[in-house]
């Protein structure tokens, strides 16, 4: 695996599934990336069981493996940067087997995981058939279908959710630092 850093950082200041590749990004501590539609201090679900309730944002910084595009393109669909609505493309770095709490120095900025994207429906509207390369049973067989957050039985590779804990600028090639949190660790659950 190639030394952790930054690939790439998107934004966008509207609902779209896809986000808009950028220079770099400013991480505000407590609220997000400056700009997004999903800064906040509370959730900003649009769809969901969560829709409407005011609930702390969990999900202030989507990061994601560039290694999943790897996987894509070997499966016929090519992303790139932004594609999967993530905020921070990440390289060299397991996101996914990561316990809950995992502090991760992008560089000066620190965000703190807190849980699992759930894929959804609109990653097949995207590209139809992608849902079976980012989600899988846990026996490895791809599932074509979003599944409930309560299936623990499920492999999801969509990327991990994170709250920022200290703010500053992210941009590609920045290295990427992993602090393990004290033990016992929690395996990351949907969000």
């Amino acid at each position: 695996m190639s030394e952790p850093r930054v690939v790439a950082v998107s934004r966008d200041d509207r609902h779209r599934f896809s986000k808009v590749p950028a220079t770099s990004i400013h991480l505000v501590a407590g609220h997000g990336v400056e700009g997004d539609v999903h800064a906040g201090s509370t959730l900003k679900h649009r769809y969901g069981p969560h829709r409407g309730q005011t609930l702390p944002n969990l999900r202030q910084v989507h990061l994601l493996a560039s290694e999943l595009f790897d996987e894509a393109r070997s499966a016929g669909y090519e992303l790139g940067p932004g594609d999967l609505g993530e905020n921070v493309l990440t390289e060299g770095v397991d996101l996914q087997v990561l316990p809950e709490g995992t502090l991760v120095d992008l560089g000066g900025p620190v965000v703190r995981l807190t849980g699992l994207r759930n894929p959804c429906v609109q990653i097949n509207r995207f590209k139809p058939g992608l849902m079976k390369v980012v989600l899988s049973k846990a026996d490895g067989t791809p599932s074509e279908r979003p599944v409930p957050l309560s299936r623990a039985s499920v492999v999801r590779k969509v990327g991990v959710m994170a709250v920022v804990e200290i703010g500053g600028d992210v941009a590609a090639g920045q290295p990427i630092a992993v602090t393990l949190p004290d033990g016992p660790h929690l395996p990351l659950a949907p969000l």
